[in-house]
C-alpha cells in the first residue's frame, strides 16, 4: 500500500509598516492562518529589496513611512510584472475618504483604517488567498 502525501500551499505574506507594534499586531493576526508565513519589513525601502528575491501571495502596507511611502511602494508593485496581480491591502491611520479613494485608485485591493479589527483583517486576508 502506498503512502498518501498531502501538499499544502504555504501562503507568503509581506507586511510593511514602520511601527514595530503595528508590524507585530499584523503578524500576530495573520499567523492565525495555519498555512501562512509572514515576512515583516520595517519600511518600503527594505520591502523593495525583498520583492525581487521572493514571491509573495499578498502584501499589506502602511502609507506613512519615512523615505518611501506606501503609495510609492504600491506604484512599484503595480508596475512590476511579477506583482501586478498580487493583492495589496493598505492599513493606515489616514482615514479620510480621499485617502482611501487614492489608495484604491492606485491599485490597492482593500483599505483598512487603524486601529484595525484583527478578525476583520483576517477575513480580508482569507478572501484574497481564496479561503474566505
Amino acid at each position: 500500500m502506498g503512502v498518501l502525501w498531502y501538499f499544502s500551499h504555504v501562503y507568503r505574506i509581506l507586511v510593511v509598516d514602520d511601527s514595530p507594534s503595528t508590524r507585530s499586531a499584523l503578524t500576530s493576526a495573520i499567523e492565525q492562518l495555519a498555512s501562512a508565513h509572514v515576512t515583516a519589513s520595517a519600511n518600503a525601502f527594505e520591502a523593495l529589496k525583498l520583492l525581487p528575491r521572493e514571491q509573495f501571495d499578498l502584501i499589506i502596507t502602511d502609507i506613512n513611512m519615512p523615505e518611501i511611502n506606501g503609495l510609492e511602494l504600491l506604484h512599484y508593485i503595480r508596475t512590476n510584472p511579477a506583482y501586478k496581480e498580487t493583492p495589496v491591502i493598505i492599513v493606515s491611520t489616514e482615514g479620510a475618504e480621499r485617502d482611501r479613494r487614492k489608495g484604491l485608485e492606485l491599485g490597492a485591493n482593500e483599505y483598512v483604517v487603524k486601529p484595525f479589527d484583527p478578525g476583520g483583517l483576517l477575513a480580508i486576508v482569507q478572501k484574497y488567498l481564496g479561503r474566505g
